[in-house]
């Protein structure tokens, strides 16, 4: 007989789901080697999290005895008679998206309890061995619903059995201010809002607008690295920091046009251009199963090939700056809308920059497993993401189409108007009267004449 003893820290009434596992003797024992946590037999999953990363926490198991028979002891032995030959399987599951009622989180507490509906629904994400420490570090993702669990699997006796299963949003349901239901601040929702209609007018009028385009670029240029600085060296608030991100980026967008006015450096300014669309496509590259590889784990390894791949792009459109320059516009651009709609709510797009931006911040991100959720909205989102750039770059073509590739440069035509406006105050023939003040000289000199050629005491009225 087995007795359940349940009390609620709170007084609020809470809803709860129970689910009673067996095992035989010979199914491992989940925390059966607990030297850590509080229980003789722990098996607990143990989730903390922080805006970078959230971590797993587990006992390692033991081998399976007969009820009322001594337990194997857990640290004598190395092999294959002992524990050390247990492994364990850590799976990660997703509950739906922006949906944080407690029934759903029941309903799918309930497919991560057993062995087998673990292996059926979750995904797995790793496997340990004894011989590795049973901690896991995942990205932490914002306003989504994640359940952990680990199964543990004797490879002598083909057995397993599934620890008590963990959840998380990585966020608090009773902050003010960015809580769960709505993660975005309000400086957030304000900065990226603006940001994305600026983007919306980039991708479908940027070329055309070249130096709107360059001072959206240099600001993207600007503002990421200066926000990197800023929250590696201060401590300031994060609303501050977005406040002197955005006067950074709009001084780098306006040093970017005043570049591009006096020198009118055009291969300047695209590798500007194109090292921003490079930095998005190797973010979408490492935001690919390939960023979770072992190798991509060192950081110089990791950044070595996220810079070679920036470069690589700007480097093969050298040949057409035009093309490189609408693409940009077209895909930066749309971009920026996803950035807006993941401040209003979760979207997993979001974390194709998202990603790149903890590991610069964060110096021990590069253990944390990047995996995100791609369902029914990000779906959504990514087409919507897509019709936009489409529409966008192809507007652009259509309208750019015998054109010039790119407008003069400015100070040359502003030099130019200055000299011709000089040339003509010396010359003579730019004091000339205005027209109808030369035709009225002209009529008084001709009516003269003829009054001096008629004779004296005649007058003859001269129609004009």
């Amino acid at each position: 007989m087995c007795t359940w003893y349940l009390e609620a820290s709170d007084a609020k009434p809470v809803q709860t789901v129970a689910v009673p596992l067996s095992y035989t003797e010979r199914d491992p024992v989940p925390g059966g080697c607990n030297l850590e946590f509080d229980l003789d037999i722990d098996p607990n999953v143990y989730l903390e999290y922080n805006f970078f990363e959230t971590v797993i926490r587990f006992a390692p198991a033991n081998l399976g005895f007969a009820r009322g028979t001594d337990p194997p002891p857990c640290d004598v032995g190395t092999g294959r008679d002992s524990r050390w030959r247990l492994q364990y399987d850590v799976y990660q599951y997703y509950l739906p998206e922006n949906d944080l009622t407690e029934k759903v989180l029941l309903k799918h507490l309930q497919r991560m309890a057993e062995v087998p509906q673990v292996k059926a629904n979750a995904i797995k994400v790793v496997t340990l061995t004894a011989n590795d420490k049973t901690h896991i570090y995942f990205s932490s993702l914002r306003g989504q619903g994640v359940i952990y669990n680990v199964i543990v699997w004797d490879p002598l006796l083909n057995t397993s059995a599934a620890y008590v299963p963990a959840h998380t949003y990585a966020c608090s349901f009773e902050a003010v201010e960015g809580n769960c239901s709505s993660p975005g601040r309000v400086s957030t929702k304000v900065f990226f809002t603006f940001f994305a209609l600026l983007g919306l007018f980039i991708c479908f009028f940027g070329h055309r607008f070249w130096k709107t385009e360059l001072f959206f670029i240099g600001f993207i240029f600007m503002g990421f690295f200066f926000y990197i600085l800023i929250t590696r060296l201060t401590p300031i608030k994060y609303d501050v920091r977005l406040i002197l991100t955005a006067i950074a980026g709009s001084i780098g967008g306006i040093f970017l046009v005043a570049t591009w006015w006096r020198f009118g450096l055009l291969i300047l300014c695209m590798l500007f251009v194109g090292l921003v669309l490079g930095f998005l496509v190797s973010s979408v590259t490492f935001f690919t199963p390939l960023g979770n590889l072992k190798v991509f784990r060192d950081d110089c390894v990791f950044w070595v090939t996220f810079s070679c791949i920036a470069v690589f792009i700007p480097v093969v459109f050298m040949g057409c700056l035009r093309i490189l320059n609408i693409l940009t516009c077209g895909i930066i651009g749309s971009y920026s809308v996803v950035l807006a709609i993941d401040s209003y709510m979760f979207t997993s797009l979001s974390y194709i920059t998202l990603n790149v931006l903890k590991r610069a911040l964060n110096t021990d991100f590069h253990r944390a497993f990047t995996n995100v959720p791609f369902q029914t909205n990000d779906f959504i989102i990514l087409a919507v993401w897509g019709m936009v750039a489409v529409s966008g770059i192809t507007l652009q073509i259509r309208r750019e189409r015998g054109r010039p590739f790119f407008p003069p440069h400015p100070y040359k035509l502003w030099k130019r108007e200055r000299e011709r406006r000089v040339t003509n105050i010396l010359d003579p023939s730019y004091h000339v009267p205005p027209l109808r003040e030369r035709l009225h000289g002209q009529l008084t000199q001709i009516k003269g004449l003829f009054q001096k050629a008629q004779p004296a005491g005649e007058r003859t009225p001269l129609l004009l």
